[in-house]
């Protein structure tokens, strides 16, 4: 399954509604799920963060928030404002 910006240009209950009923269709599959909204890949058992067409951190979501990277800034400015 491939979802690219599935859930991006609607409200945030909309969006939960939505990933849930998607988590249950992925669940035993292969997927990629293309976001920039990352409460959408939150639960991914893996994410890779591009920058410039290039993969720069990958990682499941703790994973990527110890390292202080790119996704942690992004999550950061996303979440903690």
């Amino acid at each position: 399954m491939i979802l690219d910006e599935a859930t991006s240009s609607i409200d945030t209950k909309t969006e939960k509604d939505i990933q849930a009923v998607i988590s249950e269709l992925m669940k035993g599959r292969t997927s990629f799920v293309i976001a920039h909204r990352l409460s959408t890949i939150r639960n991914a058992d893996l994410i890779l963060v591009m920058k410039d067409g290039d993969i720069v951190e990958q990682g499941n979501h703790d994973e990527l928030l110890k390292i202080n990277g790119i996704y942690a800034s992004l999550y950061n400015t996303q979440f903690n404002q």
